[in-house]
């Protein structure tokens, strides 16, 4: 298990410069924006426009903090993201934009390189204990809550908010605290 510190991630510019995004992880280690073939990113959105687009590229969403966005994908009928919400999943080449609900928000962004890799995300509300498995070639689980404690297969780590912890392979885990917790599988070698 790699446990991922939210102090230590990567801040850069959004691809269309409207924004800053924290870069969690990405496949492979040091990829750009044109060339990973999975990322798991956080952002900030403090005003409408349009997403930044990626070709060949399937993208999922989550509003980790604020009231959330409307948002307007081509092809497909609007949604509203809350906190609340299920992750949305959607082509990161339509054309996408995004209207605040009430403020700015932060989210939780996955991405994947069609064609080489897959993703599954599942946010889990923990209240006590929880047991959660994972048979993905890789899985992420991201905190969202102010601590949780993760215990699996010889691993233990104290979890704090926007940290994460990386484990290759099939997994179970043993989840402990009070708050969400998202689940990202990764399928795929590229």
């Amino acid at each position: 298990m790699r446990v991922l510190r939210a102090v230590n991630y990567r801040r850069m510019t959004w691809k269309n410069g409207g924004g800053e995004t924290a870069e969690i992880a990405v496949f492979p280690e040091a990829a750009g924006l044109e060339d990973f073939g999975w990322r798991v990113s956080m952002a900030s959105v403090a005003s409408d426009g349009p997403f930044s687009a990626f070709a060949g590229v399937d993208r999922t969403l989550s509003v980790l903090e604020g009231d959330g966005i409307a948002l307007e994908v081509e092809g497909r009928e609007g949604v509203r993201l809350t906190t609340g919400a299920p992750p949305y999943g959607f082509a990161a080449d339509a054309a996408t934009s995004a209207r605040l609900i009430g403020g700015t928000i932060v989210d939780l962004n996955v991405m994947t390189r069609r064609g080489r890799f897959e993703h599954r995300i599942n946010r889990h509300e923990i209240d006590g204990q929880a047991r959660l498995t994972s048979g993905a070639d890789q899985t992420m689980l991201f905190c969202a809550a102010d601590v949780l404690l993760v215990d699996g297969e010889g691993f233990r780590a104290e979890l704090g908010r926007h940290d994460a912890a990386t484990m290759v392979g099939a997994h179970a885990f043993k989840v402990e605290g009070r708050g969400r917790i998202f689940m990202i599988e990764l399928y795929g070698s590229g």
